[in-house]
C-alpha cells in the first residue's frame, strides 16, 4: 500500500469509531505531568520517545496525564 492510502484507511477507521478530529488532536495535546511532553511523543507503552531528534532526558517510562 501507499502512503496516501494507509492514509486514506486510517483517515476511514477513525470515522467509524465517531470520533471528530478535534477531539483526536484535543487527545494527543495531553501534556505529561512526568517530562511536559505531549501524549503523540508517547510510545505505545507510554515512554517518551522525545521531541525534534531530542531524547526526553526526564526518564519518563509512562504517560500520566495533567
Amino acid at each position: 500500500m501507499s502512503g496516501k492510502s494507509d492514509y486514506l484507511s486510517l483517515g476511514a477507521r477513525i470515522a467509524k469509531l465517531n470520533i471528530s478530529m478535534t477531539e483526536l488532536t484535543a487527545y494527543f495535546r495531553v501534556k505529561c505531568s512526568n517530562c511536559g511532553h505531549q501524549r503523540i511523543v508517547h510510545d505505545e507503552f507510554g515512554k517518551c520517545e522525545g521531541v525534534m531528534n531530542k531524547p526526553c532526558s526526564s526518564g519518563c517510562d509512562v504517560f500520566d496525564p495533567e
